[in-house]
């Protein structure tokens, strides 16, 4: 999927580049509408823009219950405040605190970043979740297993070489924004488990 998703992408942005030669765009958010504007005229103008907020409502309901549930796995393992995170509403059964504090900040978000701006501050933290995927997968295919084969040790490194490049440059108010709440819960991490010295570990809610 990843291989499949990854050509149809770049297959659309040398197409829309031929439709759209330069980076001139009324709005660059919103880059991929104004080229169906110019390739089909107002009609796919305006079919690509519906199409693309239906997707967005879809992808945001998800990634907003998405992490309502993980908060309370986190919640209810105490990693952080039980009493507010691991709560559960009686009536409906759901993480209610979750779901409103995570609202509330991607209010919050919506009001005083842009678009752009936020998705750096997600790729910080996503492409060092990757760096650590492929980092682990090095570890446990090539190192520790037997059959160390070249396909172990180049696809990883690789994998882990590409994300750290994107990583690398990144705009530095994404990296200092993402340094700064990296070190809070870092920090947090140490006086829950009183220098390291207990464990501190979650699972991710069934229910």
């Amino acid at each position: 999927m990843c291989l499949i998703t990854g050509i149809l992408a770049s297959v659309e942005a040398y197409v829309a580049q031929l439709v759209w030669p330069s980076s001139d765009f009324p709005d660059v958010d919103t880059a991929y509408v104004h080229v169906a504007g110019r390739a089909g005229g107002v009609v796919l103008f305006q079919i690509v823009n519906f199409t693309l907020l239906i997707a967005n409502i879809g992808s945001g309901m998800a990634a907003h219950l998405g992490a309502a549930r993980l908060l309370y796995g986190m919640g209810r393992d105490d990693a952080i405040p039980r009493r507010f995170f691991g709560a559960v509403e009686p009536k409906r059964g759901i993480p209610r605190n979750n779901v409103i504090f995570v609202g509330a900040l991607a209010l919050l978000g919506a009001l005083v970043l842009t678009y752009e701006f936020g998705a750096e501050l997600l790729n910080f933290g996503a492409f060092i979740a990757f760096m650590g995927v492929n980092a682990a997968a090095f570890t446990h295919y090539f190192v520790r297993k037997k059959e160390r084969t070249l396909a172990n040790l180049l696809i990883p490194l690789l994998g882990f070489s590409v994300c750290l490049i994107i990583w690398w440059n990144l705009p530095w108010q994404a990296k200092l924004a993402g340094a700064i709440w990296l070190v809070v819960g870092i920090l947090y991490g140490i006086y829950k488990t009183n220098g390291f010295r207990k464990s501190l570990s979650f699972d991710v809610a069934t229910q």
